[in-house]
């Protein structure tokens, strides 16, 4: 059978002007890596295209971008972001979350302060936390970063309506400025349930041990949602004392609680959490939480090798310490040897 790059594309833009055509799955895989060429053609026959259609092409090939790697639906990405339909737009900025072209960071500015759809500007909030990521790891210039600092903090602490202002404080967890953690600690100490949980979402991305205390206690709360962001949070943190409390959470009346204590517990490791995850995937309830649970077994796999990597970097450290101790001994015993002799 021929594979998807085989259908003439002006097959597919007259599917999607057609309403009553269905829109085959290999037409989607077409819409992948498209040219210059097709692009220009998709663009002109775009306004004809159902509104319904439209929406429904972006959020299908968003999922598609997830699922398959290999994909690239950058060019439509990019081209939907113009569209006049808000949903459009907003499924548009989440195919592209996987794409780090940092020449979207301007369009991007533009759109989370002007875009007048609450749910765009927040998708938009929520694609700039990766630009913070990358700067974080010297893979951003430091002036473009700043740029997105600067955009994120003011829109977390502006009027600009809840969502965007959590998702932008989510965004912010990954960075190192000074004026972010009194922000997720204002969040975490919100009476708001909302924002507690961004502020759970944001400690997890810190990377930072400084929030592991408040991260456990809500390991207790009476809230799911709560309950399993803090599971989340723990494992992102590779939160060790959690690991007893996350065990028990194996049990949640919870299914979301449960498959993300599973997953947590692959990302810290630890004696016995093999034999655990090892238990649960014989006991799985179906085929989805046993896959769920196989890639937890691979990420485990990832998790002990990075254990013991550092483990091997740490006995490494130790005996270059000895050794220098060693040499500055000899030397001492021998500027001794050197004085007793009257030299």
């Amino acid at each position: 059978m021929a594979g998807p790059e085989s259908i003439p594309f002006q097959q597919v833009v007259e599917a999607l002007l057609n309403p009553d055509t269905p829109l085959h799955p290999r037409f989607l895989f077409r819409l992948s890596d498209l040219e210059p060429s097709e692009l220009a053609v998709l663009e002109k026959a775009w306004p004809g295209v159902p509104v319904w259609r439209r929406q429904a092409l972006l959020e299908d090939i968003e999922e598609l971008g997830e699922k398959d790697y290999v994909l690239s639906f950058e060019a439509i990405g990019r081209f939907a972001l113009r569209d006049s339909d808000p949903i459009v737009r907003k499924f548009a900025v989440r195919t592209l979350w996987e794409y780090e072209s940092d020449d979207l960071i301007p369009i991007y500015l533009d759109m989370v302060e002007t875009d007048d759809d609450t749910e765009v500007r927040a998708a938009v909030a929520t694609a700039l936390g990766k630009y913070i990521y990358l700067g974080e790891i010297e893979e951003l210039s430091v002036k473009k970063l700043r740029m997105v600092e600067e955009k994120l903090l003011e829109l977390a602490t502006s009027a600009d309506k809840t969502l965007v202002r959590r998702r932008a404080l989510e965004a912010l967890g990954f960075s190192s400025r000074d004026e972010v953690p009194p922000l997720i600690e204002q969040a975490y100490n919100s009476r708001h349930v909302d924002w507690l949980v961004s502020a759970l979402f944001a400690m997890g991305r810190s990377a930072n041990q400084r929030w592991n205390g408040m991260v456990l206690a809500k390991l207790e709360s009476d809230d799911p949602e709560v309950r399993m962001e803090a599971v989340r949070a723990a494992g992102e943190l590779e939160a060790q004392e959690a690991v007893p409390r996350l065990i028990e959470l194996l049990e949640d009346v919870d299914e979301d609680v449960r498959l993300a204590a599973i997953w947590s517990l692959s990302q810290i490791g630890g004696e016995g959490v093999r034999e655990l995850l090892e238990e649960q995937y014989d006991e799985a309830e179906d085929e989805d939480e046993a896959q769920l649970i196989e890639s937890a077994l691979d990420n485990l796999d990832f998790t002990e090798d990075v254990q013991l990597f550092s483990l091997m970097d740490v006995s490494e450290s130790q005996d270059l310490l000895e050794d220098d101790y060693a040499d500055v001994d000899d030397e001492e015993d021998s500027d001794a040897t050197t004085k007793g002799n009257g030299i």
